[in-house]
């Protein structure tokens, strides 16, 4: 898997993804378990949603 997520997107994904997970832990919601998504896709560097668009926010080639 090449890297098409970048810095400036991945701290984006990391702050929603806690602010999902905190909201469902507040309301006592399952649905504060989407806020994995784009947790696991920060970590990973990587975003399948990107890929039939051809979308990288990464700078390195």
């Amino acid at each position: 898997m090449k890297a098409n997520v970048g810095s400036t997107d991945r701290s984006i994904r990391i702050v929603l993804g806690l602010i999902i997970i905190g909201w469902g832990v507040m309301n006592a919601n399952w649905l504060g378990a989407i806020g994995l998504v784009p947790l696991a896709t920060a970590f990973m560097r990587w975003c399948p949603a990107y890929l039939p668009f051809g979308i990288s926010t990464c700078k390195t080639e």
